[in-house]
């Protein structure tokens, strides 16, 4: 199979390099590197890669600038987000730039080349907090057609644990304060996120509100 080529921007030496060495271990192709937004566009349009992994705040062009332009000139590079800012703002401008996912620093190894897989092949990936974001947004959008009071239809086999967190998710509650609450690990937690979005056949949470809203036997 043939490696994954990537584009790394950061402007961070040390940062850049680290998970350069993070990615060649992982058998992805670092083709390209980038301190700024314009030197990640250049490099993009020179070296065709699959995707760009790119930080938001970044000097002469930040990150959804550069994320902007490019998906403008109709690239088939793939932008995923790379940032140590969970804010509201920056997430849903980083969908609004045409980002195919967005992933905090902190995230784990797995989950980093779970979303590159992801957007590589033509999905998007949001981590768990970032998830949330998005959810607790949708909720302000819907005015409160998604409520506290309503269940999940048993037709998908939803167990009474996974309604509870799913509740709470949909509230805007990370796994780390799901696990807190009701005493569980956050790897139990994020298994139970696993397992409901497998039975709802979704990727992510934007994907599982969507069913939800599309399918009448599917309210929270």
């Amino acid at each position: 199979m043939e490696r994954i080529k990537v584009v790394l921007a950061d402007d961070h030496l040390v940062v850049r390099s680290g998970i350069k060495s993070l990615l060649e271990e992982e058998g992805i192709q670092v083709i390209g590197l980038a301190s700024n937004g314009e030197e990640a566009i250049h490099a993009v349009q020179e070296l065709q890669p699959d995707l760009l992994i790119i930080d938001i705040r970044m000097p002469v062009m930040n990150g959804l600038e550069a994320t902007k332009k490019l998906t403008e000139s109709s690239t088939n590079t793939k932008v995923l987000i790379l940032s140590m800012h969970d804010d509201e703002d920056y997430i849903l401008q980083s969908i609004e730039s045409g980002a195919k996912g967005y992933l905090l620093k902190d995230t784990s190894r797995e989950e980093f080349m779970k979303a590159i897989k992801t957007v590589q092949q033509g999905g998007k990936y949001f981590s768990g907090d970032i998830s949330n974001v998005l959810v607790n947004r949708y909720l302000d959008v819907k005015q409160g057609k998604i409520g506290n009071n309503t269940t999940l239809s048993g037709s998908h086999d939803i167990t009474k644990r996974e309604k509870q967190i799913l509740k709470m998710i949909a509230n805007g509650i990370g796994n780390k304060e799901i696990a807190e609450q009701l005493g569980k690990s956050v790897r139990t937690i994020e298994t139970h996120r696993f397992n409901i979005m497998k039975k709802l056949k979704v990727n992510n949470v934007v994907e599982l509100l969507k069913k939800i809203e599309e399918h009448a036997d599917l309210t929270i």
